[in-house]
């Protein structure tokens, strides 16, 4: 399950509207008790990808590192990701799955059909490693 505020969920909703027609993507930072985890706060990231920004996303692995340092300080860790699918359902793709390499870290998905935010869905990568991971359909719980 993933616990996000209200106030995060819906910045991570704006932050999909606002580069439509591009993907969006960030971090969720909080704190993991086995299957739950609890998220304290996000950070926007830039998109990276120059070849298909509309339908993919990359995040620089310098931000990363940066952001992951940051949240470390406030005793925070990187308990997911977030990315936008402009005029596409929130369920993830083949490569979706294929980029993703955090085990155990929730992947939320929003779908945003003409510049609007509509669902959003979350999956926890999950699996005993690279070659058997897979996403399982997660529940959101906004608090």
């Amino acid at each position: 399950m993933l616990k996000i505020p209200q106030k995060e969920y819906v910045a991570i909703r704006q932050h999909g509207e606002e580069t439509y027609p591009h993907e969006c993507c960030g971090v969720l930072l909080g704190t993991a008790d086995g299957d739950e985890r609890v998220v304290t706060s996000s950070a926007r990231c830039g998109n990276t990808r120059v070849d298909s920004p509309h339908n993919r996303y990359h995040i620089d692995p310098k931000e990363l590192v940066r952001i992951q340092r940051e949240g470390r300080d406030r005793g925070e860790d990187i308990v997911g990701f977030y990315h936008s699918h402009p005029d596409h359902p929130a369920r993830w793709s083949l490569t979706d799955l294929e980029e993703a390499h955090w085990l155990g870290c929730s992947y939320v998905i929003t779908s945003v059909a003409k510049g609007k935010a509509d669902l959003t869905n979350s999956f926890e990568l999950a699996g005993d490693g690279e070659s058997q991971k897979k996403f399982l359909d997660e529940q959101i719980q906004i608090v």
